[in-house]
């Protein structure tokens, strides 16, 4: 049900909005880096309700907000079917990012990383495979239903299908969802193994060189991978690839991200989270240097595979490494800050692509630049310190 729910998160992340992008801009005439600016703005402001979110999920439970965010998410999927100029389309963008891309992604992993000790790696694996395979088939189900419908006909029917299918899924599905106490807790261990389920002070965690290793890496990944996702379209299309194969390249981006996620998440069983989060990154910057070799074909499909498996790896990691590292008594608030981060870096990537082409006339130089930011944190992250859980009497 957790895989369900973060798939339908998709009319909210940017591979789901991208596809919308193009109509927009001839709809209500409108220059691509206004646009890009709007949902840098939405997303910004978008990225301020997460924190909340995740403390709501801690204090009230996945079931009840879960609900409340579907209602809302589905509210501003309709107001963007109704936009008339770019101050509606902001409002909209606010609310679609927040809900969908932030709120829904985080209460989806959340529950499961409450709720699953044993193995949680793997099951958070399969969860997010479920929903990144939902993700990256929206852009095509997207774009068949506006050629059909019509854009703002779309985001209605996807208002829809939200409501229709999380609402039920979070008033019946998630009854049973609750904390369960973890193998240190029970026998009093003394920190050995995952991190004990004692609360850590957010002020704690955020002093740890860990918890930035990967909150670096979550916002790098999404800053990139939204950059280049964002103006999919018009980045293949310079490399010589039609719309339509520009689109068909989230298929690739799809198969292999969802083996990423159960490669990476499933791997934080056995190895070091820190060390699977410098091998995603390391796959983000070869991938982005790489871009000037694309052409349509086999190094299309070859770019479409590794960037999908570095963001989806990333993904993967970061929703098991935290439960490892500072257990889950107060998963939800944590993860409500880390998503509102990579929330926030992901309204950068598209405007600063847009404002790079606009300067140098092509995507290549800017993408090979941004290359350098997961370079950086490839080399780091295997560095940070395993943070030491607080003592019950210090906390």
């Amino acid at each position: 049900m957790s895989g369900v729910v973060l798939a339908l998160s998709g009319p909210g992340q940017t591979a789901g909005i991208s596809v919308f992008v193009d109509h927009i801009i001839a709809d209500l005439d409108v220059s691509r880096s206004a646009v890009s600016l709007a949902y840098m703005v939405g997303t910004l402001c978008g990225a301020f309700a997460l924190p909340w979110i995740g403390r709501a999920v801690d204090r009230f439970g996945v079931r009840r907000v879960l609900a409340l965010v579907a209602l809302a998410f589905g509210a501003f999927l309709s107001l963007l079917a109704s936009v008339q100029e770019l101050v509606g389309l902001t409002v909209g963008f606010v609310g679609a990012r927040a809900m969908g891309q932030g709120g829904m992604t985080m209460i989806a992993t959340t529950a499961v990383g409450i709720a699953v000790t044993r193995r949680r790696g793997t099951a958070l694996g399969i969860t997010t495979a479920a929903g990144t395979a939902g993700i990256s088939l929206f852009p095509l189900l997207s774009e068949r239903v506006i050629t059909e419908i019509g854009w703002r006909h779309t985001f209605l029917a996807e208002a829809g299908l939200i409501w229709i299918v999380v609402l039920p899924i979070a008033w019946w599905g998630m009854r049973g969802v609750r904390r369960v106490p973890e193998e240190g807790e029970r026998s009093g261990a003394d920190g050995h193994g995952p991190a004990e389920a004692t609360a850590w002070p957010l002020r704690s965690i955020v002093r740890t060189s860990m918890f930035w290793a990967i909150s670096s890496a979550v916002a790098c990944s999404g800053l990139v991978t939204t950059a280049v996702f964002f103006h999919q379209v018009s980045v293949l299309g310079e490399q010589g690839l039609t719309p339509t194969e520009a689109a068909a390249n989230f298929l690739p981006q799809t198969l292999a991200g969802l083996l990423a996620s159960l490669l990476f998440s499933a791997a934080t069983d056995r190895f070091s989270p820190k060390l699977l989060i410098s091998g995603a990154m390391a796959v983000h910057a070869v991938t982005l240097v790489l871009l000037p070799l694309v052409s349509p074909g086999v190094t299309a499909m070859a770019y479409g595979a590794t960037l999908g498996a570095a963001a989806a790896g990333a993904r993967g990691v970061e929703a098991a490494a935290f439960p490892y590292y500072y257990g889950t008594a107060s998963l939800g608030t944590l993860r409500g800050l880390t998503q509102s981060i990579a929330v926030a870096s992901t309204a950068v990537g598209p405007l600063l692509l847009s404002l790079g082409h606009d300067l140098t006339g092509s995507y290549e130089p800017v993408v090979v630049l941004l290359a350098a930011l997961p370079a950086a944190i490839a080399v780091a992250a295997p560095f940070a310190r395993r943070p030491q859980p607080t003592a019950p009497g210090n906390a």
